[in-house]
């Protein structure tokens, strides 16, 4: 199994899609390269993500970077649906060389890839979101996301 990190926006949105996607094993709401130790206190730089622990011989790096880019809009700059501001950036995080290498070749082989907003970065340093954040949509499925319902369905009719 491997690990990835994917930031799409709201958080919410974006585990309820990413857990569903074939060859996904585990997700985890969570806060990439920001520079605290606790979720109290300010903003302190880091990026609402999903961990995705995923089975390399099922899907890949560059199959997770179509289904990501499905479910953002990879121009807008800090900015997903309504949800606005730094944290709601979209980027791919993971101290695995290997995967930031095929998530930044991803984006070169784009005819885009000069207009791409998403940031690909080392993972510095992460930490799970709070309880109320895990699977947030299962619990509470009318909240907003900011992802089209037939695109967080997609998965879910296939396995019916």
């Amino acid at each position: 199994m491997e690990i990835i990190y994917l930031a799409g926006g709201c958080l919410w949105g974006v585990q309820a899609f990413i857990k569903t996607i074939p060859g996904v094993i585990t997700t985890e709401a969570g806060r990439a390269n920001g520079r605290s130790q606790t979720l109290d206190g300010e903003y302190d730089g880091y990026a609402e993500c999903v961990k995705t622990t995923f089975d390399p011989e099922r899907i890949d790096v560059k199959e997770l970077m179509d289904h990501l880019f499905l479910i953002i809009d990879p121009h807008s700059m800090n900015k997903q649906g309504i949800d606005v501001g730094e944290k709601y950036r979209t980027g791919v995080y993971s101290d695995n060389e290997d995967h930031l290498k095929k998530a930044r070749d991803y984006i070169a082989a784009r005819p885009d890839w000069d207009r791409i907003a998403v940031e690909v970065m080392k993972l510095t340093h992460y930490i799970p979101s709070a309880e109320e954040h895990q699977d947030h949509l299962d619990k509470y499925p009318d909240h907003y996301c900011h992802i089209p319902l037939e695109l967080m369905n997609k998965y879910r009719k296939e396995e019916n």
